[in-house]
């Protein structure tokens, strides 16, 4: 089961080596880490993606991120209201005759085209996860040169 978890946790270095030693030790699988910092100059927050067995096994990492030297607060935000949002960046195949059709497929997912190449084009989509991955599917077709996605990054909405 897919779990989504925050942390904010002092920016001092070897912090992110802690925080995913308690994930390998445990031996579950992350499947996108996302770091960066916060309003506070001192602090960073940490968004990791990852898959669990079960509810009990998503409460035992909580507990022991929790535990760890820097860390300030580390929530599993998967059943609560919360935003998140993912980036990616695609190079495409795009000779000048399918340019026009790409960016006409292109356009529903919002994404903006942020170079042009004499045969390619480099898009950037923004959204969740699944967004992201049917953006992919979509112009996979036209021929992914290159991909680079960022992971996720969230936390939860409201006065939290």
């Amino acid at each position: 089961m897919k779990r989504i978890i925050t942390a904010t946790v002092n920016n001092n270095s070897g912090v992110l080596n802690r925080f995913s030693g308690v994930l390998t030790r445990r031996q579950v699988n992350i499947d996108s880490i996302s770091v960066g910092p916060t309003e506070l100059d001192h602090v960073s927050r940490i968004t990791i993606v990852v898959q669990v067995s079960d509810l009990k096994e998503a409460e035992q990492v909580t507990k022991q991120l929790n535990k760890q030297i820097d860390v300030i607060k580390v929530s599993d935000i998967t059943d609560e209201a919360h935003l998140e949002r993912e980036l990616a960046l695609v190079k495409v195949n795009a000779p000048a005759a399918v340019r026009a059709e790409l960016f006409s497929v292109i356009d529903p997912f919002r994404a903006n085209v942020i170079d042009v190449g004499t045969r390619s084009v480099v898009i950037q989509v923004t959204g969740t996860s699944e967004k992201i991955s049917a953006f992919v599917d979509v112009v996979a077709p036209y021929g992914i040169k290159q991909l680079a996605r960022t992971g996720v990054t969230g936390f939860t909405r409201g006065n939290n």
